[in-house]
């Protein structure tokens, strides 16, 4: 990424001019995006997720419209992606569109955002459905990878329809040659019927992992997002459960950034474990330093 990326303003009047008067610019600036492989020499991966908004969930810490500006958003994700080492960005289709008429994914991994159904609070929540990239708009769009969300709560019905839909998702993909990142929890809702929680402990990622991965009718191109237990000392033996590949879900930082990175800084030197993906907690640090934030994490791997 040239260094003129780090520091850019977002001109949306300009954004907005050339969807209204030339929408054919996205497919052309997708047609000519310099690509690369997915893993390069190092065979470790650090992901800027921003797939956030599409799911209605826009508060970050107790600013519960942190992400709702959205030149500021592409401004802080031009500026992760300038950063060394930083290999991509998972996102919706308004977002990566966005970041391919500013240039701004050229040489990186583009990984679209599948499954966005299941908005944050809302009654359907685990009833997740695919109303984001589909395989084909993957493919056609010459992007790397995709990612879906995969929440299983054993009282909630809406969990086998997400399941079943995943899973051919994922066929589709492996039809394309395509790699798919899979996003396993199990999660439950408070007995007053509050929003879902997901279940960190041990056990609990474990099965998830084991549901995920024997998804679909080949898992040749599955990969797993997986979040740190809630013990970090736990995710050696989590971690066994499964030959897939998989990234680090990089998680709420809370108000102890110091020990959340510990946590990831271990998971990382696993065998399966390839690399990270992490949004909120470094496009908007506590302390405002973005840069700063998303260093500190690839010097993690």
């Amino acid at each position: 990424m040239a260094d003129h990326m780090a520091n850019r303003r977002v001109d949306v009047a300009a954004l907005v001019r050339i969807r209204a008067r030339h929408p054919e610019a996205i497919a052309e600036a997708a047609a000519l995006r310099p690509r690369r492989p997915l893993l390069g020499g190092s065979g470790r991966l650090m992901i800027i997720a921003a797939d956030h908004p599409a799911r209605g969930s826009l508060s970050v810490g107790g600013d519960k419209l942190a992400m709702a500006n959205r030149a500021d958003l592409l401004e802080r994700l031009c500026l992760a992606l300038s950063r060394p080492r930083v290999d991509g960005v998972l996102a919706t289709a308004d977002i990566l569109e966005d970041l391919l008429l500013l240039g701004a994914i050229d040489g990186k991994i583009v990984m679209g955002s599948m499954n966005r159904g299941g908005l944050a609070g809302a009654s359907f929540e685990l009833d997740d459905r695919f109303t984001g990239y589909r395989a084909e708009d993957i493919d056609r769009l010459g992007f790397d990878a995709g990612k879906l969300l995969l929440r299983v709560d054993y009282e909630d019905p809406g969990s086998l329809a997400t399941m079943h839909s995943s899973a051919r998702a994922i066929d589709a993909m492996a039809a394309r040659k395509l790699p798919v990142f899979v996003e396993p929890f199990l999660c439950r809702r408070a007995p007053d019927g509050g929003l879902p929680r997901n279940d960190l402990s041990a056990e609990a990622v474990t099965t998830s992992i084991a549901i995920a991965s024997g998804l679909a009718g080949t898992s040749a191109y599955t990969w797993l997002k997986v979040p740190v237990t809630e013990n970090p000392d736990d995710m050696a033996r989590v971690m066994e459960a499964s030959t897939l590949p998989a990234v680090l879900l990089g998680g709420d930082l809370g108000d102890d950034s110091d020990a959340a990175y510990e946590k990831w800084r271990g998971a990382l030197q696993l065998p399966t474990v390839h690399g990270l993906v992490a949004g909120r907690t470094l496009l908007y640090p506590a302390d405002g330093d973005v840069a700063g934030a998303v260093d500190t994490a690839v010097g993690l791997l």
